[in-house]
């Protein structure tokens, strides 16, 4: 276990670097599936070895060395009970990307899974990451990789939209990088100690001005991947002109490293500025339940209504991350990977769906339950996922999310479970529209419609199954967030001690 942390970060990155030099596409295929399951694997072993073991301490696994030692650089890596389960989340929607790619890519093969063995470098060392420094380099990493997968194997504008991804979420970045280093200078002349290692940031000193402006910093930058109201605007292109694989990575995986960041850097840095920030959290958070569920009914593309509906549920999650108390943060972390599933199967779905049809217009989709039965039941249990059925995975984390509200702010509380309604609107229409009513003569599904094949059983059948366990047994992903949550909350408490609690 000494090396288990690096190996899982660049497990990906060392089969990517061969796929390169592969000339047969189909063994470039099989050896992105082999580097992808066997990080699953490991990320499963470590799932089950510690998860229900009980641990009290802070980290379950930490590797801890110098690298530039001038600049107070580490390499530095710590894995807890929130970032094993965003691991587990992360390997298992790779697997899936390289599974539902193997017939829709079919132009340079082998950049394509270089790209994506890339990208699952960067976002793993983005979660396992204790070093601001290291953090931010990975959060790089992973960027790179999806605008070269939006913009080569993307659809429509496919141009357009990396362009306007990567410009939102490096902007974004860099505002995050001057906050690293307005508190890693603060912290450097309050103790003539330069790091970048999160423990240590932790306990700075901050003067509340200048808090405020580093907090602002880290905000806008998290609130831009998340992405929140009015940062959104260019996730829906980036996923409707996105191939499969990286929609499914972008909306079930990178959009958590702004609400992951938020948690573990945003509110333990700066817990002073983020109290005094929680009017405008709230608010945006507010607006953009309200505002991406709204948009999301008028659509008629299913990604982009599924897009839009990413969006909604983020917003709820960040929410639950302003209210800070154990029941709400456990909620946002059980969401986050509530939302993984089942936002990452919606879009598959639609993949499907569109690599059949070669189009994804609801209006052509009427009464596919009587062509494609077998499809059509794994896409109702995902919408009824999403919209939160209880006994299902989403509902756990919505639960303990609206709960936590309640206890702290009930107003906000009351405010997001009507937004939360409109869910309903959307997600009804979407299941009545292509599952539902008489197949036209016009319609997408008038000829020969096959069901599920054998591949996309591997596929669907996985995430069914997690929809199902988490949602009658979320026990199981609730108990290695006790210690670390508990961790969090001591952080923001001590610091909103003399400011009357957590209210705004």
């Amino acid at each position: 276990m000494q090396y288990a942390l690096t190996c899982m970060v660049f497990l990906p990155v060392a089969f990517a670097v061969p796929v390169l030099f592969i000339r047969d596409d189909a063994l470039v295929r099989w050896v992105a599936l082999v580097a992808t399951a066997a990080e699953l694997l490991l990320g499963t072993m470590l799932f089950f070895t510690f998860a229900q073991a009980g641990h009290s301490g802070k980290w379950l696994l930490v590797e801890d060395h110098a690298w530039i030692a001038q600049l107070g650089i580490r390499y530095s890596l710590g894995m807890d009970g929130i970032s094993l389960l965003l691991v587990v989340l992360s390997a298992l929607l790779f697997v899936m990307s390289v599974i539902v790619s193997w017939r829709s890519v079919k132009e340079r093969v082998p950049l394509f899974h270089f790209m994506l063995l890339l990208m699952e470098t960067g976002v793993l060392g983005v979660f396992l990451s204790t070093d601001l420094f290291l953090f931010y380099l990975f959060w790089e990493v992973m960027l790179i990789p999806m605008f070269f997968i939006i913009g080569i194997w993307g659809h429509g504008r496919r141009v357009y939209s990396a362009v306007k991804f990567f410009i939102y979420t490096v902007t974004g970045s860099l505002l995050m990088l001057l906050g690293i280093i307005g508190l890693y200078i603060v912290h450097g002349r309050q103790t003539g100690i330069y790091t970048f290692a999160l423990d240590a940031l932790a306990a700075t000193n901050v003067e509340p001005s200048t808090g405020l402006w580093l907090f602002a910093a880290f905000l806008v930058g998290f609130a831009v991947k998340v992405p929140v109201f009015p940062l959104h605007a260019w996730l829906p292109d980036a996923h409707t002109d996105a191939p499969t694989a990286g929609s499914v990575i972008l909306a079930g995986i990178m959009l958590k490293t702004g609400t992951y960041g938020l948690l573990r850097i945003g509110f333990p840095l700066l817990p002073y500025a983020a109290l005094s920030f929680l009017p405008v959290i709230f608010m945006v958070g507010l607006v953009g339940v309200f505002y991406a569920s709204w948009v999301a009914f008028a659509q008629s593309d299913m990604k982009r209504l599924v897009a839009y509906s990413s969006i909604s549920h983020l917003a709820l999650v960040v929410i639950g991350i302003a209210a800070w108390n154990e029941l709400s943060l456990a909620g946002s972390v059980l969401q986050m990977v509530n939302h993984g599933i089942t936002t990452g199967a919606l879009f598959i779905m639609v993949g499907m769906l569109d690599e059949r049809a070669h189009t994804r217009e609801m209006a052509a989709f009427g009464g596919l339950w009587a062509k494609a039965p077998a499809m059509s039941a794994f896409f109702l249990l995902f919408i009824l996922s999403s919209l939160g059925l209880p006994g299902l995975n989403n509902f756990a984390g919505e639960f303990l999310i609206f709960v936590g509200l309640f206890r702290e702010h009930p107003v906000i509380a009351a405010a997001a479970f009507a937004g939360v309604v409109w869910t309903l609107a959307y997600l009804l229409r979407l299941a009545q529209k292509v599952l539902f009513g008489p197949v036209t003569d016009t319609g997408a599904l008038a000829g020969e419609f096959p069901d599920l094949t054998a591949r996309e059983y591997a596929v669907v059948v996985p995430l069914a199954v997690l929809v199902i366990a988490i949602g009658l047994y979320p026990s199981m992903l609730l108990r290695p967030l006790d210690a670390p949550i508990q961790g969090l909350i001591v952080i923001v408490k001590v610091a909103s001690a003399g400011t009357g609690g957590l209210a705004p």
